[in-house]
């Protein structure tokens, strides 16, 4: 009987030796600011590295939108301003990438399919808004440059006017492009009657590459590159659930 209640007493200790325990959680606290919002909320440690969450909060947070920091084009001084100063301006532009590439390259980012995703078309995004900044610098003193552009196949038909050895022919591509843009407008009248002033002016051609260079092939580059807006939501309400016991502290709209 001793024996037994020794073996009994052994197989007990075996079953309850090999149940494993219960799951724990090392909740860590997490503070990140959105567009409007002071957020306070807990992460699993044991599922996530700190690097990992400061990596795709960097991504949503500071690396999606604009990244270089540059003059538009708007008025015929600013226009002089950018050929004169072209080298200067590509001088710039080229530290903010280099600066910024360095950080964007390196960010560790949690390993899942979304985050590695979106990391991704952070730096597409980001190569290709280099690119277009670049291209339209140079192309405000050389319009014929957009023949080599990286968007060519995508704004074909707005490079080919503004590189075409024929002004008449980006004349009417731009008055094309403004009466389209004019139906959108609050006042289309006011911009047809703005458009026909410049034509008259002297300088209408650099009126011309203004907007055909700065708004026309600008937007259609930009446009093919950007991601669409529902999928932004998406991937910020997937960030937000990483967090338990989430606060959110936000300004009025």
């Amino acid at each position: 009987m001793e024996k037994m209640m020794v073996g009994l007493s052994l197989a007990l200790s075996a079953i309850v030796w090999g149940q494993k325990g219960p799951v724990k959680t090392n909740l860590t606290p997490y503070s990140y600011q959105t567009f409007n919002c002071d957020n306070k909320g807990y992460f699993d440690a044991s599922k996530y590295e700190i690097e990992e969450i400061d990596g795709v909060n960097k991504l949503l947070y500071k690396f999606n939108g604009v990244h270089f920091d540059t003059n538009p084009i708007f008025k015929l001084s600013s226009l002089e301003e950018v050929r004169r100063n072209k080298d200067q301006h590509l001088e710039n532009l080229e530290r903010q990438y280099q600066e910024k590439k360095e950080e964007l390259y390196s960010l560790k980012v949690i390993n899942q399919p979304v985050w590695k995703k979106l990391h991704e078309n952070a730096i597409q995004t980001f190569e290709n808004e280099y690119e277009l900044n670049k291209e339209e610098i140079i192309a405000f003193s050389d319009p014929t440059t957009l023949k080599n552009s990286r968007f060519y196949e995508t704004c074909r038909e707005s490079i080919d006017a503004i590189s075409s050895p024929d002004r008449e022919k980006m004349f009417a591509s731009w008055k094309t492009y403004t009466e389209l843009k004019s139906k959108n407008n609050a006042d289309p009248k006011g911009v047809m009657n703005r458009f026909n002033a410049k034509m008259e002016d002297p300088q209408r051609e650099d009126y011309a590459l203004i907007d055909m260079i700065g708004l026309s092939f600008h937007n259609c580059a930009n446009s093919s590159f950007r991601q669409r807006r529902d999928d932004e939501g998406t991937v910020y309400k997937d960030f937000d659930r990483i967090f338990t016991k989430l606060k959110k502290n936000c300004d009025e709209p």
